[in-house]
């Protein structure tokens, strides 16, 4: 029997805690049940709207958060109002940046977000007190550092149909991180501008790619925003990886 099932059928973790992905591949895995029943009684499940902001650039943070279901975007922006998306942030990611006063980005809720949200100060102490805690942050910061990296290569040196399909293929290994089919079926979390933007192309470069992966078979387009991938190892060798 699996971790997750043993949660499921153990009456002494919180009930919204038996189910949820941030339990199982987030950082709560790292708790022991007590902390995770003296967590929920401070914790707060909430849905945020596409659009509305998580986390502010210079804002003072007195809350973290996982993230439950839904994609966030991260953004910087610079001093005359540019902006840059940064980063995109997936289910059961960790929503902040623990011992810094203020997060360093902007988060915006890209689609439909549900979040589970804590106090800071409660989640710091149990950071100092649980060393498997502050691995399991660390990991995830790596993780994050990786995949800056590796989109580093995609802005810098990946064609414009390499960047499209690598952003196509991104958002397909973070709906289903544990994908046993060769099909996958998603919603671009992003508008076709936002998507410009994150890729460093026109509104008009990101159409077109996307409607050439369309004709050569690798996407189906169901219509604005839904997208199938029939397989993903063409989808793969489209985006270089």
């Amino acid at each position: 029997m699996d971790a997750k099932r043993k949660d499921i059928h153990n009456s002494d973790i919180p009930a919204l805690c038996r189910a949820c992905e941030a339990r199982h591949r987030g950082v709560c895995g790292a708790l022991s049940t007590d902390q995770l029943v003296n967590l929920n009684k401070h914790a707060t499940r909430k849905r945020v709207d596409s659009g509305i902001e998580l986390i502010g650039e210079t804002e003072q943070a007195d809350s973290y958060a996982n993230i439950i279901s839904g994609v966030v975007k991260l953004t910087k922006m610079m001093a005359d109002g540019r902006q840059q998306i940064v980063g995109l942030q997936f289910a059961p990611d960790f929503l902040g940046r623990p011992f810094r006063s203020d997060s360093g980005i902007t988060a915006d809720a890209a689609t439909e977000v549900n979040v589970c949200s804590f106090p800071r100060t409660m989640i710091e102490r149990m950071i100092r007190e649980t060393p498997e805690l502050e691995h399991k942050l660390l990991e995830q910061t790596l993780k994050e550092l990786d995949e800056a990296r590796d989109w580093m290569l995609t802005l810098g040196r990946k064609t414009a149909s390499e960047k499209v399909a690598s952003f196509l293929y991104l958002i397909a290994t973070h709906v289903d991180p544990e994908l046993d089919s060769d099909s996958v079926s998603f919603e671009l979390p992003l508008t076709r501008s936002d998507i410009a933007d994150f890729l460093g192309l026109t509104i008009e470069t990101v159409s077109r790619q996307l409607t050439k992966l369309r004709k050569d078979g690798v996407i189906v387009i169901q219509n604005n925003r839904q997208v199938d991938i029939p397989d993903m190892n063409r989808l793969a060798e489209r985006a270089s990886q």
